[in-house]
């Protein structure tokens, strides 16, 4: 049953007899006895997609509660060990995990030979809790949710064109003044739609970007701002060394959109296992410090 479950947790004979650690054939037989005892099938197989059947959607649920419960007590008892090991799955946004989580990876795997980290990469926000993951960093305004957060620190993020374009369509100073620009989107803005501004004096502005590209990774405009073609609004982390270098400019001085931080966030309950808990200590102490070095001071929070 627990095979079965992490077979349609993976959607993967390959994927779970890697993450177990068992040979393909042996989890395709334990499905097959599994089906034999059951009489029915559970997977319709084809060579490029593995579906369930009505008899495996009904058997899907309750499988992965046993599986979660045998993960469970087998945590448990791996959180009293004092040499940290075992696997620990961790979600990032794509460009800040390529950026600044992946190059601190190095250092702690050497820390902690025993701990092997699976890194996902992604700007959609994920289901922690349906995907399996230990826990995530995210850029956001965190909402109220079940999830434990541990704020890292501030993300700066700046209206930015090249100056080339500048000199050609004019900087804007006002943030109505975009509406005559050609702006490009990142997808996962809070509100991709709409960009919002407040100044000093908690005058807030708000306009509708349109221009010629729009992208759900947010590193992925670079190219074009660089060349010209518009204007974006982009965290410091991707934009730092393109306006340290002069191939960008800030824009709209006095004016900021939403703030957003960085944040570590875990699904709830306890307790962790030491692997869980080292890398979550090492990330906010490594992170804290990149953040500190942008003149951000981190704090903590829960919710």
């Amino acid at each position: 049953m627990a095979i079965f479950a992490k077979v349609v947790e993976l959607k993967s004979f390959s994927a779970a007899a890697d993450e177990l650690k068992l040979s393909k054939a042996t989890v395709s037989k334990a499905v097959t006895r599994l089906e034999a005892r059951l009489g029915a099938r559970l997977f319709n197989r084809t060579s490029r997609r593995l579906a369930l059947t009505e008899a495996g959607l009904k058997l899907a649920e309750p499988a992965a509660r046993l599986l979660a419960a045998g993960e469970a007590a087998e945590d448990g008892v791996l959180a009293q060990s004092t040499q940290p090991r075992g696997l620990v799955r961790l979600a990032s946004p794509m460009s800040f995990g390529l950026l600044e989580v992946a190059p601190l990876l190095p250092d702690f795997l050497a820390a902690y030979p025993e701990v092997s980290v699976d890194l996902h990469m992604s700007d959609e926000a994920i289901d922690l809790v349906g995907m399996g993951f230990d826990m995530a960093l995210r850029i956001a305004a965190l909402p109220d949710s079940s999830l434990v957060a541990r704020r890292i620190g501030a993300v700066t993020r700046r209206v930015v064109a090249s100056p080339a374009y500048l000199a050609a369509h004019g900087r804007p100073t006002h943030p109505a003044h975009l509406a005559e620009h050609a702006c490009l989107g990142y997808a996962y803005l809070p509100t991709p739609e709409t960009w919002r501004f407040v100044n000093a004096a908690g005058e807030e502005a708000s306009v509708r970007p349109a221009g010629p590209l729009r992208a759900n990774n947010a590193e992925a405009l670079l190219p074009a701002l660089e060349a010209g073609l518009g204007l974006a609004l982009q965290p410091d982390f991707i934009v730092g060394e393109a306006l340290a270098a002069g191939r960008l400019q800030a824009v709209l001085s006095g004016w900021s959109p939403p703030l957003v931080a960085l944040h570590l966030v875990m699904p709830p309950g306890g307790p962790r296992p030491a692997r869980v808990d080292v890398l979550a200590q090492f990330l906010v102490r490594r992170l804290s410090e990149r953040c500190a070095g942008r003149g951000v001071t981190s704090t903590e929070a829960s919710g």
